[in-house]
């Protein structure tokens, strides 16, 4: 697994578990933990898509020429995303654990197939074209790690 695929899978992973227990805490109905969860999940979730939309994708696209690819694809998943989690908040909100745990299966779904195509396809493919350029490939790869650590430790 080359360097960006590794770091962005971590992430992910990261995120994944912020997520479950946001989950878990809404299955047991406990609303204080849920609301701690979701609201660092949420934060950590954006970051993770904004770090993609302004340094990741544009650094691609500048690469490869390519707007119309892969990277608008994962951008639309990012607006679903966005979306879905202004659901869960809202039936956070709401204390409806049906409606949030209908929002988490959708949102885990279309996290889990976006998930699969960006580290599957999307990021060896960054990792392969922007690799060629040593020194702005470590510059890119040290603001993403900046970027994500400071919102998941913060």
């Amino acid at each position: 697994m080359d360097r960006l695929t590794r770091l962005m899978h971590q992430h992910h992973g990261h995120c994944d578990e912020v997520f479950a227990a946001a989950e878990t805490a809404a299955r047991v109905g406990d609303w204080a933990a849920c609301a701690t969860a979701l609201q660092r999940f949420r934060a950590d979730l954006l970051e993770h898509l904004d770090v993609e939309e302004a340094r990741i994708f544009p650094a691609f696209e500048a690469h490869t020429g390519n707007t119309t690819g892969p990277t608008r694809v994962m951008r639309g998943e990012h607006e679903q995303m966005r979306e879905i989690g202004g659901w869960l908040g809202e039936a956070l909100e709401a204390r409806d654990a049906e409606a949030f745990l209908d929002a988490v299966e959708t949102l885990l779904i279309l996290m889990q197939q976006h998930n699969m195509k960006e580290e599957n396809i999307l990021y060896p493919m960054c990792d392969r074209v922007l690799g060629a350029d040593a020194a702005a490939f470590d510059a890119l790869l040290d603001s993403v790690e900046t970027a994500l650590s400071e919102v998941s430790h913060g």
